[in-house]
């Protein structure tokens, strides 16, 4: 068992072991019958990581060939390398591709894995990533740094969260609650996760970063979520300037968890709100990345600032603001203010402008997300409350 594996079942031993339970059996699955499903030349979803080998489809596209499978030792060091990663089908028969970037280091060293738009509305990760990808010199690095930016490529084409799937009539799926996937499930969605990770993602990977930003409508602070029970995840975490860390594992079937189920240690930044860059923020987030690389000797020189350098406020939970009322919303507070039990959040009026809701928080802590779009209806979330939970429950869900 894997060191990132012993830790965490020192503290969520029934979480883990559940994650990792249903990622075997995905990878399982994928292998008993991917040959059907997949061309010849792709390897078995069950190789071993890193021993696969890579896949050249014998396309191009836009002056870029295009892989089924990828193994990093098998480009040319001290360069960098634009490729296509060939994913599931369309309709058509047609298939979706994700943009690669592999920075390989002129020597040796540990392989970095960045990845963004798994929700196709969040605009400022993948601007994250790029800016990050662009300060690489692979002549001066030791190993290796692969960048995915589009990896749920139908919901970035139309800069929306989930994926637009007709397999069984109209359906919009969150991709970001599939992983680790299947290469032969019966959603299009599991089927490109699935190929993602086996093929792509997990044989190219010693650690994983996956960006995020809150989804449209609904805009967050600048947090890490982390396990800070696992030694290596918490000592990445730590390297961003930023002002909160959410200590808990939120959904399994997220893609951070994912790699964490597989043995590599892996966190999720959220930058902001969706739909647009915050280029403020996104900065932070770049300086993080690059320190985190520089702590595992990828890139050289100093390390920038730290969470030592501001004050983090660390959170296992998040308290949920549920409109009871239809209008228009006004917060009275704003991202990372403090707040007590009791206060008063926000307000919320109808067509006439008379007050039909007052919010209060129901705990102390911060304020981590509040819903950007003016009008709500029953149900919607209004605000997050980033707390520490004395003894936290197992999995928590989250209405979205």
């Amino acid at each position: 068992m894997s060191e990132i594996s012993k830790k965490g079942l020192d503290r969520r031993d029934l979480i883990i072991a559940s994650i990792a339970t249903v990622g075997a059996a995905a990878a399982l699955a994928a292998n008993a019958g991917s040959a059907s499903a997949q061309d010849a030349t792709a390897p078995s979803a069950g190789a071993a990581p890193g021993a696969q080998g890579t896949a050249y489809t014998g396309d191009v596209i836009q002056g870029k060939k295009v892989v089924s499978a990828l193994d990093v030792a098998d480009l040319e060091p001290g360069q960098k390398h634009l490729l296509y990663f060939r994913g599931v089908q369309m309709p058509t028969g047609q298939h979706w591709y994700v943009s690669v970037t592999v920075a390989k280091g002129a020597k040796p060293g540990k392989r970095a894995v960045l990845t963004s738009g798994v929700h196709g509305d969040e605009m400022s990760s993948m601007h994250t990533v790029q800016t990050v990808m662009n300060q690489l010199d692979p002549a001066e690095m030791s190993g290796t740094v692969m960048a995915v930016t589009d990896v749920a490529r139908p919901a970035v084409e139309s800069m929306q969260r989930r994926w637009p799937n007709f397999g069984r009539g109209p359906d919009l799926i969150d991709t970001n609650r599939v992983w680790p996937g299947n290469e032969n499930d019966i959603t299009a969605p599991s089927r490109h996760a699935g190929l993602v990770f086996n093929r792509l993602l997990r044989p190219n990977a010693d650690f994983a970063i996956d960006f995020h930003t809150g989804t449209t409508g609904f805009e967050v602070s600048a947090f890490n979520i982390a396990e800070m029970d696992v030694p290596e995840i918490k000592a990445m975490a730590e390297l961003y300037p930023i002002g909160q860390i959410f200590d808990n594992p939120t959904y399994p079937n997220v893609l951070h968890n994912a790699f964490n189920a597989a043995g590599i240690p892996s966190f999720c930044p959220e930058i902001g709100a969706a739909r647009h860059l915050d280029l403020e923020m996104i900065a932070l987030f770049v300086e993080g990345t690059m320190n985190v690389l520089k702590h595992h000797g990828i890139v050289a020189g100093p390390i920038g600032r730290t969470g030592k350098d501001v004050t983090v406020f660390v959170g296992n939970s998040a308290f949920p603001i549920i409109a009871t009322a239809g209008g228009i919303v006004e917060h009275l507070v704003k991202l990372n203010d403090k707040v007590e039990p009791g206060q008063k959040v926000a307000i919320q009026r109808n067509s006439f402008g008379e007050v039909v809701a007052e919010y209060t928080s129901g705990v102390a802590g911060e304020i981590t997300g509040q819903r950007s779009d003016v009008m709500s209806e029953p149900g919607n979330p209004l605000v997050f409350i980033l707390f520490h939970k004395a003894a936290p429950n197992g999995v928590e869900t989250y209405p979205e």
